[in-house]
């Protein structure tokens, strides 16, 4: 007879089996609270697959800790806003009470990931919370979350992180700012959309470079020269 994995439980939350979850819990609830090789509790592993049903069982329980860390400082809200369809279990952890503004190892946040993701709902969502979600929190690369929204072209998101209060000319370690990293993605309406705002063009990385220098090729440096021109603006 084959002997039962010592982390079924974390098995059975990861492949998405209710049942056996309920059935382990029933015998020893303290199961809930144990950790794998990963440091992970069931929880992260039923929410980094969306096992929603998984999720809201472990935790309905009164000892739940919304803001429980992972190996790797991840909370379950972290993991549930970095899901393609996590919203429901955002909600959920928000309604338990978790820390919209707690960092992973890597002092990063939920809105960090968010930015990441382009989901500007939930990204209001969050700063819609109490307190709200902070725009001006830094993780440990010098990254604020305008950084990552300029990364990936989100021209709504970058917006709404100003809008509320994220920095516009902050430098990471490697002396970029989010227009270094627009540019260097080739999102010229979202360099475009950062110069509106105020971003600083005079700004050099730790390489020197200008912003306008990181473009990848001359069509997007044209189309920002030729915008910024026809909107009035100098560089």
């Amino acid at each position: 007879m084959e002997e039962p994995s010592k982390f079924a439980i974390h098995e059975a939350a990861r492949d998405g089996r209710t049942s056996v979850v309920e059935s382990l819990l029933s015998a020893n609830p303290k199961l809930a609270e144990k950790r794998d090789d990963d440091e992970r509790l069931p929880i992260h592993w039923a929410v980094s697959y969306g096992h929603q049903d998984i999720a809201i069982l472990l935790a309905s329980r009164k000892d739940f800790d919304p803001d429980v860390q992972d190996g790797a400082g991840w909370t379950p809200l972290m993991i549930a806003v970095s899901l393609k369809e996590g919203e429901e279990l955002v909600k959920l952890f928000l309604q338990k009470g978790a820390d919209v503004n707690a960092k992973n190892f890597a002092g990063q946040t939920a809105l960090h990931f968010v930015a990441s993701k382009k989901n500007v709902d939930l990204a209001r969502l969050l700063f819609d919370q109490k307190p709200p979600a902070s725009a001006r929190v830094k993780d440990k690369r010098g990254q604020y979350a305008i950084h990552r929204a300029a990364a990936v072209g989100s021209v709504p998101m970058v917006e709404l992180l100003l809008k509320n209060k994220s920095p516009i000319n902050a430098t990471d370690v490697a002396g970029q700012t989010p227009l270094h990293h627009a540019i260097a993605e080739g999102h010229g309406d979202t360099a475009v959309a950062l110069l509106k705002a105020g971003a600083e063009t005079d700004k050099k990385d730790v390489d020197g470079c200008l912003a306008m220098d990181l473009a990848p090729d001359s069509q997007v440096k044209k189309f920002i020269l030729q915008t910024a021109e026809r909107e009035g603006m100098e560089l």
